[in-house]
């Protein structure tokens, strides 16, 4: 039997003599339909007015709801939703530092290069800046916009900040606000190594840099005037040949202060690449060692400014300088401009030669030397950061490479040697380093063990893979202390298997030149008291050959370290 109380009518309520349920004709008796009427409008009142109290609150708290300016400013990077662009193309962003003038853009003239936002639609441009020195760079200005009646309306019921008022203080010229400051790391002296630091100063604030006056202006900074020949050996004989550069400070309300012409967000490093910088070795420890110590952390944001100038050496070296900056690097020596910076370096800090060691100042990041073969790997794509094991693969022979020279400190009975070694079970490869460095790298970084007399030739260490072996052949002459300290540690630090072999004087050519009596032979110490230029003379102009017999075991030693 069902029940009639909660079953589903056939036909509405009243129709047909059907007899309603008890429980909907007490509800009815109830509830006049006039009354029914009102509650129904009451009701809907109520949810219109919960629905328009929801809206406003997200209203309030939505960006979609925000101001007409910065609903432009948020559509500046959204896609267009018809033909004609949601942004104006007369409208301005706001106004930051111009690109650094030395980034790769082509054969774009100095006013088109850095002209441009990278990384903004075509659609925004900038404003064009009236006079040197109306914009804080860096920091919001005002939006322009079409002179529609409606944005008018809204720009004049929201004021906007005019550049100035957004700055905070007021700097001449787009400089950054703030004293320019200066500290500089004095410290010339490395007890126990006998070559003396260069002076490095750190700068920030307001810099600007003019090349044609030599001069680096520090804005409203407090520092006395200071002279800095930025290379990064302090030699005497060197230094006068060096670009001097005067620091000085200059108040922003006189016209002591440049105007810039070019602004940058990144820092600036100015050094010299004077110097022995024709010789590899030099070129390693007295420039790209140095800047790799001084720049790398800056990740490439960094703009370099050279005196100096050698277009051929920054040729040879553009793929490790391009690894150091994003930037094509500033003829010091020709530059018009007056470059703005944030900070920068004047100087270069250094190490000993060849070699990075943990200091509060010079090294704060711990670099070390196999950081810096990381590096130069990876600037020059160079596979290799292992040796061949011995026994890895059947049948491999281990790959020897011998530095020839052409001049002075040669290795007479070289042929003799590449003969042994590859008796010993090496592949041989005799070469000489040329100008190209890549080419030259590639060639190193393919080989097991590199053999050479000491020379600069041996600073192609820096190549070779990790673990890999590095034959030092050492001249007559007391040579220990130079061999130990421009190689030898420096291939162990740089996790290099190091063998070195010392020749006798039977070995030298000094035999033929100078007679047992002379100071070569009775006092070699007495001639390195004498400085370089005794050294060059004598000594450094040798020419060594092996004794075979005596020579092989160091081979087999080299052997013995691959498989270590």
């Amino acid at each position: 039997m069902t029940s009639t109380a909660y079953s589903r009518p056939s036909k509405l309520p009243g129709g047909g003599g059907e007899r309603r349920p008890r429980l909907m004709r007490g509800l009815t008796a109830k509830i006049e339909p006039k009354k029914l009427g009102v509650g129904l409008i009451a009701g809907c009142c109520l949810a219109l007015l919960t629905y328009v109290s929801l809206a406003k609150l997200f209203a309030i708290y939505s960006p979609v709801f925000a101001s007409t300016a910065n609903t432009s400013a948020l559509l500046q990077n959204s896609p267009p939703v018809s033909s004609k662009p949601t942004v104006p193309e007369t409208e301005a962003i706001p106004p930051q530092e111009m690109p650094a003038a030395g980034a790769r853009n082509g054969d774009l003239p100095a006013e088109a290069a850095g002209s441009e936002e990278p990384g903004l639609p075509d659609a925004a441009t900038r404003k064009e800046i009236v006079a040197a020195g109306d914009e804080e760079p860096g920091l919001p200005g005002a939006l322009t916009r079409k002179d529609d009646d409606t944005e008018k309306a809204a720009a004049a019921a929201e004021p906007k900040p005019s550049p100035k008022e957004s700055s905070g203080k007021k700097q001449s010229n787009g400089g950054a606000s703030g004293a320019s400051k200066m500290t500089c790391d004095e410290n010339d002296v490395d007890e126990g190594f006998p070559y003396a630091r260069p002076t490095v100063c750190e700068v920030s604030g307001d810099i600007r840099i003019s090349p044609k006056q030599k001069t680096v202006y520090l804005v409203d900074g407090a520092v006395a005037e200071k002279r800095i020949r930025p290379y990064a050996r302090k030699d005497d004989f060197l230094l006068p040949g060096v670009v001097e550069v005067t620091v000085k400070s200059a108040p922003s309300s006189a016209d002591t202060a440049p105007q810039c012409t070019k602004h940058y967000r990144v820092p600036a490093v100015v050094f010299s690449v004077a110097g022995y910088t024709d010789n590899f070795f030099h070129d390693m420890t007295d420039a790209m060692i140095p800047l790799f110590l001084t720049a790398s952390h800056l990740k490439g944001e960094v703009q370099l400014l050279i005196t100096n100038y050698k277009p051929w050496w920054v040729q040879k070296y553009t793929p490790l300088l391009r690894k150091l900056s994003n930037y094509d690097v500033i003829n010091f020596d020709a530059d018009a401009g007056v470059h703005c910076f944030p900070s920068g370096f004047l100087g270069m800090y250094r190490d000993r030669d060849l070699i990075l060691s943990p200091h509060p100042t010079r090294n704060p990041r711990n670099l070390t030397m196999v950081d810096f073969n990381r590096f130069v790997r990876g600037a020059l794509a160079l596979p290799r950061d292992r040796p061949a094991v011995l026994g890895e693969e059947p049948g491999m022979r281990p790959r020897m490479l011998i530095i020839s020279r052409a001049s002075t400190r040669r290795l007479t009975n070289l042929d003799d040697v590449a003969r042994d070694a590859m008796e010993l079970g090496f592949n041989v490869t005799v070469a000489e380093a040329g100008a190209d460095v890549p080419a030259f790298a590639a060639m190193v970084n393919a080989v097991d063990v590199l053999l050479a007399v000491h020379g600069a030739g041996l600073t192609n260490q820096i190549f070779l893979p990790t673990s890999a072996v590095v034959v030092q052949i050492v001249p007559w002459g007391k040579m220990d202390w130079m061999a130990t300290n421009f190689y030898g540690k420096p291939a162990q630090d740089m996790k290099l298997r190091y063998v070195e072999y010392y020749i006798g004087e039977e070995e030298t050519s000094l035999k033929d030149k100078y007679p047992r009596e002379h100071l070569v032979f009775k006092d070699p110490d007495a001639l390195h008291k004498q400085g370089w230029q005794a050294l060059a003379e004598t000594i450094m102009k040798q020419d060594v050959s092996v004794n075979l017999t005596r020579f092989r075991p160091f081979l087999l030693q080299a052997l013995d370290k691959l498989q270590e």
